[in-house]
């Protein structure tokens, strides 16, 4: 299981729960961060930028030379952007279009032909509720979440006939470390998902979804025959559904 933006967050709360069970290689730009990480969960990681494809293709190739396959690819690493579109650094619009976007296109091409070699795998695009609507001074971040969502519906058409299943998946705001990075104050009363990052709580069981993300992730993980016990450990306690 290959997780992008494996270093915080929701991928590190991901990399906590799925490396009990499974072979996980955790990705990001934070070697300091991946390695407590890793070595906190007996995981692997990889220093690697999602949105170079040179650094994505070596990586992954790597990845495929030492475990011959990648069953799963978990599509994480996210930027945060708001404010109004003429305020918006030009630097930092690049960033979030070629993390958000390009990053999730950059790590698909690059696992889709061993993908299709094994005639099986799951790619899950970890998007947002800003990927089917709309909002003020949300223009860019929202454009590449809706970027997310078109890839993945025509993706999803384009390798289906491989074997190959891929699901987007679009909580709400999230009690991450997001908004801090960027210094933004924001109100987390009433969100949908909560990952808290404390040592005595990092099981993903923590983590609260809606219903409709519940059923879908069951729908498309109940299809992987070798990790039905992956999804049991990620949604075992049904209190947490909303």
């Amino acid at each position: 299981i290959v997780i992008t933006g494996g270093s915080d967050g929701l991928g590190k709360t991901l990399a906590e729960s799925l490396s009990k069970d499974n072979n996980v290689i955790i990705i990001a730009t934070n070697e300091e961060k991946l390695k407590i990480v890793a070595e906190n969960n007996n995981c692997e990681y990889k220093v690697c930028d999602v949105s170079n494809h040179n650094e994505v293709e070596k990586t992954i190739a790597e990845i495929l030379e030492k475990h011959n396959k990648i069953d799963v690819l978990i599509n994480n690493a996210g930027l945060w952007i708001q404010e109004e579109l003429d305020i918006n650094d030009y630097n930092r619009i690049q960033d979030v279009i070629n993390v958000n976007l390009l990053g999730v296109i950059n790590l698909s091409k690059a696992v889709i032909p061993s993908m299709k070699q094994n005639k099986d795998g799951l790619i899950i695009n970890i998007n947002s509720q800003a990927g089917i609507n709309h909002k003020a001074e949300r223009v860019v971040y929202n454009a590449s979440k809706w970027g997310v969502t078109g890839f993945s519906k025509s993706l999803q058409d384009e390798v289906a006939k491989y074997g190959i299943r891929v699901t987007d998946v679009m909580p709400g705001m999230m009690k991450t470390n997001m908004f801090n990075k960027m210094n933004i104050s924001k109100n987390m009363d009433n969100i949908e998902w909560v990952i808290e990052d404390t040592k005595e709580k990092t099981d993903l069981q923590l983590l609260k979804i809606t219903k409709e993300t519940y059923e879908k992730l069951l729908e498309t993980l109940q299809e992987l025959k070798n990790y039905d016990h992956m999804f049991e450990r990620l949604f075992a306690k049904k209190e947490h559904i909303l």
